[in-house]
């Protein structure tokens, strides 16, 4: 069922809460969590699935407990933030209907029946955090307010894909929790380690590609590292890419596109959406940055993904959207 910001408010005041956060978590969800565990107390936050790199440092950096192991049923409120689908949750799988989901992605369908609060406009799920701590009528401090920009900062690329309203929402935050934009930036801030380096170079040198007209579309397959791979193939050159890794019968594909492929009608998330349904796997996200999980060959869905977006690049050139160009669409 649809929730609504005072229904959410309501339930976050009540009772003991377990915060859930998806697999290999990122700034946004963990941003989210520690955000709403503030403002409404009685908090635990628990990643069933770890965090990413930078998380982890901000968690370390900031002193958030985050759990590692839960019993989710000793608790009277169930909370899941900035998550697309209960896959994202393993190896938790049980969610009860009157669970309260946060989020900012296209709607899959997964969440029917709970209680889910989504506004897929937003480009953080910190920014639908803002608004129920605003309905709650509580004050912003400064570490919730570094969560809640945390969030931001992250999820925009450093507001490479944010909007006017992400700014609006970030100036606020500032003002508020008293923030100067160096301590903001730094708060997420890391060195390329070596190994991220390295593998992004294998990324790039197993990468192919094809094109219609202006458009390029890469994928590559990587054993880490995959949103740092789908960078390095964007700074090469290409639009949109794909990158995946394999563990044993499982697979993962990153995805993202430019801020120009998304003006001109690419939207990854409904592309991984429509892929999870036909494949039978967890597929879903934004225009400009999608995602897919499942068990199977990453080969086979990296080559399935270049092809739907080779479809949706002649959509594109059929309807006179491009520029013109001199090239032909031979692949490479």
């Amino acid at each position: 069922m649809e929730g609504s910001y005072p229904e959410v408010v309501k339930a976050l005041k009540e009772g003991s809460k377990v915060i859930l956060v998806h697999g290999n978590a990122d700034m946004d969800a963990v941003g989210s969590a520690y955000a709403l565990s503030r403002v409404f107390g009685n908090c635990t936050i628990y990643a069933p699935d770890g965090l990413d790199r930078v998380s982890r440092m901000v968690v370390e950096k900031m002193g958030i407990p985050v759990a590692e192991e839960c019993d989710i049923s000793a608790f009277d409120r169930i909370v899941v933030v900035d998550t697309s689908s209960p896959e994202q949750l393993t190896p938790v799988t049980a969610i009860p209907d009157d669970a309260v989901i946060i989020d900012h992605h296209m709607p899959t369908g997964r969440w029917d029946g709970k209680v889910f609060l989504c506004d897929d406009s937003m480009r953080a799920c910190t920014q639908i955090v803002l608004r129920i701590i605003r309905e709650s009528g509580a004050r912003i401090d400064k570490e919730t307010g570094m969560a809640l920009i945390g969030g931001m900062i992250t999820d925009s690329g450093h507001f490479q894909f944010a909007d006017a309203q992400m700014l609006r929402d970030f100036s606020d935050v500032m003002d508020e929790a008293d923030i100067d934009m160096d301590l903001a930036f730094n708060f997420t801030r890391m060195e390329t380690s070596m190994s991220e380096r390295v593998a992004m170079m294998k990324c790039v040198e197993r990468s192919r590609f094809d094109r219609v007209g202006d458009m390029i579309v890469a994928v590559s397959y990587g054993g880490s590292f995959e949103a740092s791979g789908c960078r390095a193939l964007t700074q090469a050159g290409a639009d949109v890419v794909f990158v995946g890794s394999q563990r044993d019968d499982s697979y993962r594909v990153s995805a993202r596109a430019t801020q120009e492929m998304i003006r001109r009608g690419i939207h990854l998330g409904e592309i991984m959406k429509s892929l999870g349904s036909e494949v039978d796997a967890d597929g879903g996200g934004h225009g400009g940055a999608a995602g897919i999980s499942g068990t199977g060959d990453v080969e086979a869905i990296l080559h399935i993904c270049m092809q739907r977006t080779m479809d949706e690049f002649r959509r594109i050139k059929k309807a006179g959207e491009t520029a013109p160009s001199d090239r032909s669409d031979e692949p490479y």
